[in-house]
């Protein structure tokens, strides 16, 4: 779902570069997932591309705005694409997605003078895909703006930030957050709201998709864990049941956050000793969240190694 709220300081640097007289040809849209960059990219290409006295088509369906995003892992996974069902994805978008959106910038734009390519994340292109896109970079087509989500720019090549002007995307306030809920989920309880915006640390995405997806019983055992411990695997048989008997991948990847979460929360105030051990399991969870959406796993054995690891890491008796 689109979230633009809260991004007045992105919005302002970029209708004013709009009026300029020479607009930068490559932007890096950086800050933590499910802030809305995409959403802000779509409707920032949108206004880019639209030309007065031209009817504009829906910015995913606009012929003069590419969007490269990592593809359905298989065939079978491109149909339900197709047909509107969940779908795997590929590791990463290649060089191929690259060379092919290459090829369109030689041909003019279809409804006006500029296009807009958008790179959903520019995280998630391999090594050559990144060393074709520098071309393009460094040599822009006349009439092409470039827009980079990036989730952890500090990874990107320096040479692809050197050449992208940056807007950052900022954590919004719990009051901002309330403030997305109400809106897009008036009929949520009050204090399955509050639960939204308490695990989701700032993020309008993660608020959302902590009520769409029911992760409510699921923070609540993961934080169990975290206070009690589980030394006779109750609460883990508890978090079990919350995730459900054949959770999909995304749940799981759902759950993986939310520990992630709580581990950096209860860091941030933990004594020196006891911040150590989280700090290192919120490391585990990362590796493995980074492992799920591609290996081979069996979802209960995955389920028991999140609770064991906030097990592990749960604070020490008094």
């Amino acid at each position: 779902m689109t979230v633009l709220i809260g991004h007045d300081e992105a919005w302002a640097s970029w209708r004013s570069a709009m009026q300029g007289q020479r607009m930068h040809h490559a932007w890096l849209l950086a800050g933590g997932r499910g802030l809305g960059k995409a959403g802000f990219a779509l409707a920032a290409a949108a206004e880019l591309v639209a030309e007065e006295g031209v009817p504009q088509p829906e910015a995913l369906a606009h012929p003069d705005i590419m969007l490269l995003e990592r593809p359905p892992a298989t065939s079978d996974d491109e149909k339900k694409r197709e047909e509107g069902k969940p779908f795997n994805r590929k590791r990463n978008i290649s060089v191929d997605q690259i060379r092919a959106m290459q090829r369109r910038l030689t041909t003019r734009p279809t409804l006006g003078a500029r296009r807009a390519i958008i790179i959903d994340s520019a995280d998630d292109l391999e090594k050559s895909a990144v060393n074709a896109l520098l071309k393009s970079l460094e040599e822009p087509p006349a009439g092409c703006f470039f827009l980079l989500v990036a989730h952890r720019p500090g990874g990107l090549l320096p040479t692809v930030r050197s050449r992208c002007r940056q807007l950052r995307f900022h954590a919004l306030s719990d009051e901002r957050l309330a403030q997305v809920l109400a809106e897009q989920k008036p009929d949520a309880p009050a204090e399955l709201r509050q639960a939204a915006i308490d695990a989701a640390q700032g993020s309008p995405g993660a608020a959302l998709a902590f009520i769409e997806d029911e992760l409510a019983p699921i923070a609540r055992e993961l934080r169990a864990i975290m206070r009690q411990g589980d030394p006779d695997f109750t609460r883990r048989g508890a978090l079990a049941a919350a995730i459900g008997a054949r959770p999909d991948r995304e749940r799981l990847l759902a759950s993986v956050r939310l520990a992630r979460e709580i581990c950096a929360e209860q860091a941030r105030h933990a004594p020196r000793a006891h911040q150590m051990r989280l700090i290192d399991t919120h490391d585990r969870l990362v590796r493995l969240g980074a492992e799920i959406p591609y290996a081979n796993f069996d979802p209960g054995l995955t389920v028991v190694e999140i609770g064991g690891l906030l097990a592990g890491a749960a604070a020490p008796k008094g």
